[in-house]
């Protein structure tokens, strides 16, 4: 009988979760003057059970990401015959590619010509299309990468120009993370304004690459009032995580 009763406790508190989130995206959506269908929300699901993402289907989510391969591969499998959209949005090396291209039907952190490359291999072997973000670090000098992942802002054209023109992949858009070191520590919201604009001059050269993934539990608000068509809430949703390891 447990169980029964730990199911529908666990359904009620992510209900209770999804209002609350779903409060604040349509307030801020007002706040800023857009309408509310302009964001999608995506709940990451990492270090949570695949019990939990089939709660959370239930309860209308069809967007859900995952920041590590070997917890992924095997939730998108268990979860394989729900309409869900995977979102990779962890790091990704380049031997874990083939698995994620097995699952993930969007991966936002692209950083590197090399991952480029591998993921393409990968879709056109899988036969599969699949939606690429540059992920960009606003803490990164020229020609680094970011502390989180994350090509620094001045390889962003080159980055997207080998996504458009690979095999198997679509370039969809720019993902970043609020730095925390550098001149945006703790300014998410001029973190997110520097990422629009960032997004606008992207969508000059390739209009189809409209989606901006920007904002978590913590700066959904700021992330929202910048323009982000797509925030990716975790703790607000699924409650604090357990610590790994």
């Amino acid at each position: 009988m447990t169980d029964r009763t730990d199911h529908t406790d666990r359904r009620d508190e992510l209900a209770a979760n999804l209002a609350r989130v779903e409060e604040r995206i349509s307030a801020a959506c007002a706040a800023a003057g857009r309408k509310r269908e302009e964001v999608t929300l995506i709940v990451v699901t990492k270090t949570y059970p695949a019990s939990d993402v089939r709660l959370l289907h239930e309860l209308g989510v069809r967007h859900v990401a995952e920041n590590r391969d070997q917890d992924a591969a095997p939730k998108a499998a268990a979860c394989a015959d729900l309409d869900l959209t995977w979102h990779f949005v962890g790091q990704l090396q380049t031997n874990k590619v083939r698995s994620v291209v097995g699952y993930a039907d969007v991966v936002q952190s692209v950083d590197r010509i090399r991952l480029v490359d591998a993921l393409s291999a990968a879709a056109v072997k899988a036969e599969r299309e699949i939606g690429c973000l540059v992920q960009v670090a606003l803490d990164a000098e020229a020609g680094e990468r970011g502390a989180r992942g994350g090509v620094a802002p001045d390889g962003i054209e080159e980055l997207a120009a080998a996504v458009d023109a690979a095999e198997g992949l679509r370039l969809d858009g720019l993902m970043t993370v609020a730095p925390l070191a550098g001149p945006f520590a703790g300014r998410q919201h001029a973190a997110f304004e520097r990422l629009m604009e960032f997004a606008s001059r992207l969508r000059a050269n390739h209009p189809a690459a409209n989606m901006v993934s920007a904002g978590m539990s913590a700066d959904l608000e700021e992330a929202v009032a910048a323009g982000a068509t797509h925030v990716r809430i975790g703790t607000a949703v699924l409650g604090d995580r357990p610590r790994l390891g």
